[in-house]
């Protein structure tokens, strides 16, 4: 026994002799690399210890997420709000208790007037149905308020757009196909699919990159494609086009997207063929007329200017010449992948462009024609039933459904490294998304902002989220005491 005691002892000390001398040997090239590379100041005159600042940088993150961030303050979606999107798509309580963790005297806080005699629960109705492409072929109605919004297959993987395809269609509510293209993933959920046609025309294309007209219709063949979508431009970037890593453009995506496999996937920053509002009025007549569908635009609105000309030529070609639709996208929207100059300061935020568009739209007498969608950051009900009190017809939201899915803002969306297996193509992370779980999570999730919506427009006194209007909210000002939304935008009737 005393012998193996000896043996055991002798064979640790060397290993950790080894160990001590790996170590050593470790630190001596370290050293030697830091002092010689000329890139990085820290390291070189704090050779071997500057690199802890490059390691505790990239943990900073992670404990701010975890440990030191209050529910209210994360960005770019706080710890609060990322709960409810997981207690809800887990079905399981979404109460609190005690009292809000919100403060009602920050600036911009939204509040929603209760009625004294709220809308009884026997009283309530679901919402009503809303027809887009009237003047179509083939026109689409449907009653759902919340639905996922575009995100394409490449930047999302296999199980994600799978479970969303799923999930979409348990809710009832559409999902956009993103820029990417159409793939048998999108199709084999059943769930009615809005084909969004990028910069780049991914699915759309011929040889040369331009719009083709028979994929189109090949397109529209799809029973389960109700509507196409022009992407002008996305509130995470607008002036810069879509962005998937080589890495990423594999050879069944390069197959989906008609490009080549391997290459870094960069769209154009805009339509070559679009320069002017009357060149999106004959995009949309090519595309709906080739489709027989409803045909709208997206656009994170900027400068504003175009769209008067738009709606005047709409007025002068005639009413069914309009875009069946338009979907703002706010400033605050989100991406795989973006500059961050782009992300962090252009475009205008949702609570300006979208009573703006409104405006404009009754200005003209276009707001029945046309109906408004909305996306940026609208993942819980009170942000949602908002939107709907500010004119919007419909919300779409991309994050909101990937939390749903497992997301944890890892923020590893650029870089195939996403550890929930959304925004990536190792197949070993992968593993952990499973679809039937995850699909009926979505259609969970997608259920309570219907429902958080409903029961926001019942405390306020109407029978449904559709009815919300403006004068159904206040909003703190910087004095602390709130305004009404219909008096703060009495200039955007």
């Amino acid at each position: 026994m005393s012998n193996f005691i000896m043996f055991s002892i002798d064979v640790f000390a060397s290993l950790f002799i080894v160990f001590l001398g790996l170590l050593v040997l470790t630190v001596i090239i370290f050293y030697i690399r830091d002092v010689t590379q000329t890139k990085h100041a820290i390291r070189r005159n704090y050779p071997v210890i500057g690199r802890f600042r490059y390691f505790f940088e990239r943990q900073g993150e992670f404990f701010r997420q975890y440990f030191f961030a209050q529910d209210r303050e994360e960005m770019p979606f706080n710890r609060a709000e990322r709960s409810w999107v997981y207690r809800a798509a887990k079905d399981v309580d979404r109460t609190a208790a005690f009292g809000s963790t919100q403060s009602l005297e920050v600036t911009g806080t939204v509040m929603f007037m209760n009625c004294a005699f709220p809308t009884l629960d026997e009283e309530a109705l679901d919402p009503s149905n809303v027809t887009l492409g009237p003047y179509c072929k083939k026109p689409y109605t449907t009653n759902s308020l919340f639905n996922v919004s575009g995100m394409s297959f490449g930047a999302l993987s296999k199980p994600a757009v799978r479970a969303l395809s799923k999930g979409a269609k348990l809710a009832g509510c559409w999902m956009n196909t993103g820029e990417g293209g159409l793939s048998s993933y999108h199709l084999e959920g059943g769930a009615d699919l809005v084909f969004q046609i990028g910069t780049a025309k991914y699915g759309v294309r011929d040889e040369h990159g331009n719009l083709s007209t028979e994929k189109l219709k090949e397109v529209a063949a799809h029973e389960q494609v109700k509507m196409f979508e022009l992407k002008m431009s996305q509130g995470a970037k607008p002036g810069k086009g879509g962005m998937l890593p080589g890495r990423k453009v594999n050879a069944e995506i390069a197959n989906i997207r008609g490009i080549p496999e391997g290459q870094d996937s960069i769209s154009p920053n805009g339509h070559p063929e679009i320069k002017s509002p009357s060149d999106i009025l004959d995009m949309i007549a090519t595309v709906r007329n080739t489709t027989g569908k409803p045909t709208g635009f997206k656009a994170v609105i900027g400068a504003y200017g175009w769209l008067e000309t738009l709606f005047a030529e709409i007025n002068h070609r005639g009413i069914e010449s309009a875009p069946d639709f338009i979907t703002i996208d706010s400033a605050d929207g989100g991406t795989g992948a973006a500059p961050q100059p782009l992300m962090d300061s252009v475009g205008l935020p949702l609570r300006e462009s979208l009573p703006l568009v409104v405006s404009m739209l009754k200005k003209h007498g276009l707001r029945d024609r046309i109906k408004i969608i909305t996306s940026g950051k609208l993942i819980v009900p009170s942000k949602v039933a908002w939107a709907l009190a500010l004119g919007a017809d419909f919300v779409v939201s991309a994050r909101g459904h990937m939390f749903a899915l497992g997301c944890i803002q890892a923020m590893q969306c650029n870089k195939d490294t996403c550890p929930t297996g959304i925004t990536t193509h190792n197949e070993r992370l992968q593993r952990g998304l499973n679809v039937a779980d995850k699909a009926q999570r979505v259609a969970n999730y997608n259920k309570y902002v219907h429902y958080g919506a409903g029961l926001i427009a019942h405390s306020c006194g109407v029978s449904s989220a559709r009815e919300l209007k403006r004068e159904h909210v206040r909003i703190v000002q910087e004095s602390g005491l709130s305004e009404p939304l219909d008096k703060m935008y009495e200039n955007y009737k």
